[in-house]
C-alpha cells in the first residue's frame, strides 16, 4: 500500500504528550509558581525537546486555564482563577457522577479489586502525606469507572477541567482534610459492587464536591490579596 507523505507523527505526539504532562505536572507541584514567566527556550533545555512541542504543550496548557498567554510580550503560569475553579469543580463533580452510573453496568470483578486496590495506595499515601502519590492513587481509582463508562467525551472533558483542579487536589490531599476521600472512596466502591448504580454515582458527585472549601479558601485568600495591596 501506499505510504503517507508525514513523517515522525508518533514521536511527535509522545514528545508533545510529555511535554504538556511535564509542565502540567511542574505547575501542580508548585515547581512552577503562579505569575512566573516561561520562556520557551528555558524550557525546551530543560525538559530536552525542541521548541515546537513545548509550544504546543503551552497551547494546550493555556486551553486547560494553567498558562496565560499575551502573543509577543509573556506566558505565565495563570493565578488560581476562582471562578474558573468552581466551573471546573461543577463539571468534574457531574462528570464523574455521569461516569459512575454509566459505568456500574459494565464494572467486573476486576475492576472493583482496582479500585480497592488504588484506595489502599491513596491510603498509605495520605497516612505518610506524600501529596503526589495521593494524586496518583486518585486518578487511577477514577480512571476505573471513567474508563468503564465507555464515553470518550467524558474522558476527554474531564482532561481538560481536571487541570484547573490539580492545584487544589494538591493542596487538599497536603492536609488531614484529604483523608475524607478515603470513606468516600470505599462507599463507591460498595455501592459499584452492589450494583447501585445511582447511589454509586451520587456518591462519586458528593467526592468531588468535597473541593469546594478549597475553592472558597483560595476565594477568601485571593480577596485578602486585594484588601493589602488596597
Amino acid at each position: 500500500m501506499p505510504l503517507p507523505t508525514s513523517h515522525g507523527l508518533v514521536a511527535r505526539s509522545l514528545l508533545r504528550d510529555d511535554a504538556y504532562t511535564a509542565l502540567r505536572d511542574a505547575i501542580v507541584d508548585g515547581t512552577l509558581a503562579p505569575g512566573e514567566r516561561l520562556n520557551d527556550a528555558e524550557l525546551s533545555r530543560w525538559l530536552g525537546v525542541s521548541r515546537t512541542p513545548i509550544r504546543e504543550a503551552i497551547s494546550r496548557l493555556e486551553r486547560a486555564g494553567l498558562v496565560q498567554t499575551k502573543p509577543g510580550r509573556y506566558t505565565i503560569v495563570s493565578p488560581v482563577d476562582v471562578r474558573e475553579a468552581r466551573a471546573a469543580q461543577g463539571v468534574a463533580a457531574a462528570l464523574h457522577e455521569l461516569a459512575v452510573r454509566e459505568a456500574v453496568p459494565n464494572l467486573s470483578a476486576s475492576d472493583i479489586e482496582a479500585m480497592r486496590e488504588a484506595n489502599e495506595r491513596f491510603t498509605t499515601a495520605m497516612d505518610a502525606q506524600d501529596a503526589e502519590a495521593a494524586l496518583q492513587a486518585d486518578d487511577e481509582f477514577h480512571a476505573v469507572a471513567v474508563n468503564a463508562s465507555a464515553n470518550p467525551v467524558i474522558r476527554n472533558v474531564l482532561e481538560q477541567v481536571t487541570a484547573v483542579l490539580r492545584r487544589l487536589e494538591r493542596m487538599r490531599f497536603s492536609s488531614l482534610d484529604g483523608r475524607g476521600s478515603i470513606a468516600l472512596h470505599e462507599q463507591i466502591i460498595t455501592f459499584c459492587a452492589a450494583g447501585d448504580a445511582e447511589a454509586a454515582a451520587l456518591a462519586a458527585r458528593e467526592n468531588w464536591r468535597t473541593l469546594l472549601p478549597l475553592v472558597d479558601l483560595a476565594a477568601d485568600e485571593g480577596q485578602d490579596d486585594d484588601q493589602q495591596a488596597g
